[in-house]
């Protein structure tokens, strides 16, 4: 190791030991934020960045824009230093810049990395020797070597010396109340071992266990093989629903039944498709990347076609249910219950509800939404609505001629529910079945 960097990760690591470093947290949305407070807690300065203007403001208010971060918790952050903008040039004050970008599909189903290409060529011209960059946004294998790397290179640095890089996989859970940012173990990779070893310095500050492998291309891949693995098994699950369905046999009960096996079974419960930003899109960055190397990652696409398909068989489910009334779909009025694309949270991204909603539109039905953590339907790359949520009450539950449960926030009352709709496409087990007026979906 050359004595550059070796004077440049001592002093990387005092800054870091002594509490004078100074993180930059490049996107302050479910992963930037979260890590960002996290930072500031561990006695970090931290500066935020974000192109959305708005960020910055609620930041400097000391308010939280995601639920299940109280205000309370960003004004503490707020006190302790951390500070939020848009000004792109500020990151050259910043020691180790983190990016948490999103990483989405293009139309053609094919990995969109502008927001990482984009973000880092903001940077470039702010970076200088001793800084670390570390990549968070799930990605396929090769990215940060590939993309990253070249870019800092090309402005004359050389990696390992001058410039850290290193790739550590988000694993925000949105809502769960158990496990934090500082409790998650974190997976680290670096493009050197000095590089690692600076990396190491950062997020030991901040976690509470890093789980270090070999490359920053090993570190990407076992982010997408925790997202293909629920993706697969939740797409296992989706395809016995219907078997089951056909058979007259209760899947709930099943999976029920089968979860008592004390070894070699896990879980997965059935729904209305996958939601949120990893789980539907992180797969077809593997299997995008796979086909570069002549591998057709078949087992993966299959588990992706059936999850895709469940918002139109949540939508023949409502064709039932209301042909059960002697009514059709075009011209029915009909309710979503919960638009999150899971329960407890406020976050609408990839929702299959949202996508239940467009197919109902789009067959002429009148569609409306309850979703009291949503109060107004967000803007969406994909999805337009004019809509607010609807008010979770009797007599306004009544006047659909169908209630589809998309997400199962603890906080509807389901009682009340099946009081007073005419009928109900349960698409998260809620009722365990048809019933009545319930059609499981």
């Amino acid at each position: 190791m050359k004595q550059t960097t070796v004077s440049g990760l001592q002093s990387f690591r005092r800054k870091i030991l002594e509490r004078t470093a100074t993180v930059g947290v490049v996107g302050l949305g479910y992963v930037g934020l979260p890590l960002a407070l996290r930072f500031a807690e561990a006695g970090l300065r931290v500066i935020g960045f974000d192109t959305d203007p708005d960020k910055p403001r609620q930041i400097a208010a000391g308010r939280s824009y995601i639920r299940h971060f109280p205000d309370a918790a960003v004004q503490a952050a707020v006190d302790r230093g951390l500070t939020a903008t848009g000004d792109f040039s500020r990151a050259g004050e910043c020691d180790a810049l983190v990016l948490c970008v999103p990483t989405p599909l293009d139309d053609h189903r094919e990995p969109d990395l502008s927001f990482i290409i984009g973000t880092l060529e903001s940077l470039l011209p702010q970076l200088r020797a001793g800084q670390l960059v570390a990549l968070e946004s799930t990605t396929y294998p090769g990215t940060t070597e590939e993309e990253l790397r070249p870019r800092i290179e090309s402005r004359g640095f050389t990696v390992g010396e001058e410039v850290f890089l290193v790739y550590s996989p988000e694993r925000e859970d949105p809502g769960n109340a158990q496990y934090s940012t500082r409790t998650i173990p974190k997976v680290l990779g670096g493009s050197t071992e000095a590089c690692l070893e600076a990396g190491t310095a950062l997020y030991a500050a901040a976690i509470d266990r890093l789980v270090p492998v070999s490359s920053t291309r090993a570190a990407e891949m076992t982010k997408l093989l925790e997202n293909v693995h629920r993706a697969v098994n939740i797409g296992l699950v989706n395809e016995l629903k219907v078997v089951c369905e056909r058979m007259g046999i209760d899947i709930y009960e099943v999976i029920d039944a089968a979860a008592t096996k004390p070894f070699g079974f896990v879980p997965y419960y059935p729904g209305p498709g996958l939601g949120g930003h990893c789980i539907p899109i992180d797969p077809f960055y593997l299997t995008w990347k796979a086909r570069q190397y002549g591998v057709d990652t078949r087992f993966i696409e299959l588990a992706g076609e059936i999850n895709h398909a469940m918002p139109a068989w949540v939508v023949g489910k409502v064709e039932q249910a209301l042909a059960a009334q002697g009514g059709a779909l075009a011209g029915s009025r009909v309710l979503v219950l919960g638009i999150a694309y899971k329960k407890n949270v406020d976050d609408t991204r990839e929702s299959p509800s949202v996508e239940i909603m467009q197919q109902l539109h789009d067959a002429g039905a009148e569609v409306a939404y309850c979703d009291p953590l949503v109060p107004a339907f967000p803007p969406m790359r994909r999805y337009r609505f004019e809509l607010a949520s609807e008010p979770f009450e009797a007599e306004n539950l009544a006047r659909f001629d169908c209630v589809v449960i998309g997400t199962d926030h603890d906080l509807f009352d389901w009682e009340l529910l099946a009081r007073h709709a005419r009928a109900i496409v349960d698409a998260r087990g809620v009722y365990r079945g048809r019933n009545g007026k319930v059609f499981a979906a």
